[in-house]
């Protein structure tokens, strides 16, 4: 017996789910309340970006000899930023040296490029870190070579953000590791350890840390014995950021199946065989995106240490803005700032971003 099947062929979709039209009805008007949010949306930008543009830009004053001068356009005053950008982007470093730390601040930002890099993911790696960092203290510092010494009191600005977020991130990643793991442990004192400290680091905000790191620990350090103020912050970064990170971490730990401890178990691999070869490298790819979160909010909190008198780039802009001379201009000081720590913060994401993506694993939904 055979039966005739009718050829059915493929209709297309209404025209009204199709091209430009169909996208705004899906996206942008398929409901009453969507319609409202849209037309809000576009009247509130109608309003808000014509005006924008042309403070920022049309009104805007690009070459003012002063602040008076700079007032009369009634537009951005980025003559301000054209004469303080050395301030703000070097503090109170000499101004005859401020070579050195944009010197500085161009190694760092290269040698972090590169570990981005897969090409570079090698042994010779560690190497290129151990020698960018030995020449980025002998420019910051000198005495050597015929450079002038300069003490890091005087540091300031971009270097020094990148230098707090560079070392922060560096040290607090592997602390962060073995916290997690001491977590985890099945030795009650190591674990307990472990937990008192998460808990309690978590359970105060960075601020307090400086302050205890700037006013309290010399107190408690031997007569005649003193830790730079520089170190005392950067400590307490790390000790801040290892906590949230070890958290994070504990939580991959969490989400990698049992099957995959007791397959480590029952082919002999010791605990740090397995941690290192089949359990860590599988937990560090499915916390990538909040582990990204904490670098990123770790470069932008470096700018708390401006309340213990050290001179980050926000404590630079604000010394601009201090100035009698160019007093008013505080919205286009701090405009330079954010568009910095955006270039930084954006770049981070988007390479997390393409990171997870070419990481792909079997957890995701």
């Amino acid at each position: 017996m055979s039966t005739n099947t009718a050829t059915v062929q493929s209709l297309p979709p209404p025209r009204t789910h199709q091209g430009v039209l169909g996208w705004l009805r899906t996206s942008l008007f398929s409901s009453p309340l969507n319609t409202l949010l849209t037309v809000l949306v576009a009247w509130l930008l109608l309003m808000a970006v014509p005006a924008l543009v042309d403070w920022l830009f049309i009104s805007a004053n690009f070459n003012a000899q002063n602040a008076q001068e700079c007032r009369q356009s009634g537009g951005a005053c980025w003559a301000f930023i054209a004469e303080k950008h050395r301030l703000i982007l070097f503090g109170v470093y000499p101004y005859d040296e401020q070579w050195r730390p944009l010197l500085a601040s161009i190694i760092l930002v290269a040698v972090i490029v590169c570990s981005c890099i897969r090409w570079f993911w090698k042994p010779f790696l560690g190497l290129i870190w151990m020698v960018a960092l030995v020449v980025v203290g002998i420019l910051m510092w000198g005495g050597v070579f015929g450079l002038t010494h300069v003490e890091n009191s005087r540091w300031g600005g971009l270097p020094l953000t990148l230098i707090l977020a560079t070392f922060g991130i560096a040290a607090a990643f592997p602390f962060g590791l073995l916290l997690a793991l001491g977590r985890r442990s099945h030795m009650p004192a190591v674990k307990a350890l472990c937990v008192v400290y998460i808990e309690l680091i978590r359970g105060v905000p960075l601020i307090s840390l400086l302050f205890m790191s700037s006013v309290m620990l010399p107190l408690f350090l031997p007569e005649g014995f003193s830790i730079d103020k520089l170190l005392r912050a950067q400590i307490a970064i790390i000790l801040f950021a290892a906590a949230y990170v070890a958290e994070t971490v504990r939580g991959g730990l969490q989400a990698i199946p049992k099957g995959q401890y007791e397959g480590a178990d029952s082919i002999g691999l010791s605990y740090w065989q397995q941690m290192r070869k089949v359990i860590l490298p599988q937990a560090l790819k499915v916390v990538i995106p909040p582990l990204v979160g904490i670098f990123i909010s770790l470069f932008k909190d470096t700018s708390l240490v401006v309340i213990i008198g050290i001179f980050d780039l926000t404590q630079a802009a604000k010394t601009a803005v201090a100035d009698a001379a160019w007093r008013g201009f505080s919205t286009e000081a701090y405009l330079f700032i954010a568009v910095i720590y955006f270039i930084f913060c954006f770049s981070i994401s988007r390479y997390s971003q393409s990171l997870e993506k070419h990481l792909q694993t079997g957890y995701q939904r």
